[in-house]
């Protein structure tokens, strides 16, 4: 039984132009620049929604540690704090590319925290999150990014 590829020998010219297209016109530093400033913002966001001001930690968040992000291995007080912190300064340094592996990499062991101990079910948003933090920890920040200029691995 021929494939289809045997069938039909062209209609595989449109995808094979589109592919060379789609790579030749995508710089190689805008993927890195891209997950950086995508997952940043995801992190950056949810740290801001647990404080009022430049960094006092609302009593809502103090709450959720309390009750729905209890997590079997740390205090919800220093857990708060921990995760807010987390969430400005990491995504930050992602902005930047600066430290680009050891912040994603905080990152990541965070999504598996939440996934594993908070919300298990919400796979897929985690799994994404880990398949833009993954290429960060293994490749850098790519470029466009501090750490290439300062020479940080």
């Amino acid at each position: 039984m021929a494939s289809l590829a045997e069938e039909r020998p062209g209609w595989r010219s449109p995808f094979r132009l589109f592919a060379r297209l789609a790579e030749k016109s995508t710089p190689a530093w805008l993927i890195p620049l891209v997950q950086r400033l995508g997952i940043a913002g995801v992190f950056f966001m949810s740290g801001r929604s647990k404080v009022d001001g430049l960094f006092h930690l609302t009593d809502g968040t103090f709450y959720l540690f309390q009750t729905d992000y209890r997590l079997p291995f740390i205090d919800p007080v220093p857990a708060a704090y921990i995760a807010a912190t987390s969430e400005h300064i990491f995504p930050i340094l992602l902005v930047l590319g600066l430290f680009t592996r050891v912040s994603a990499t905080a990152l990541f062991i965070m999504t598996l925290t939440i996934e594993i101990f908070v919300y298990p079910d919400a796979w897929p948003t985690h799994l994404s999150w880990a398949a833009i933090l993954i290429p960060l920890i293994t490749r850098g920040g790519g470029k466009l990014s501090l750490d290439r200029l300062l020479r940080v691995p």
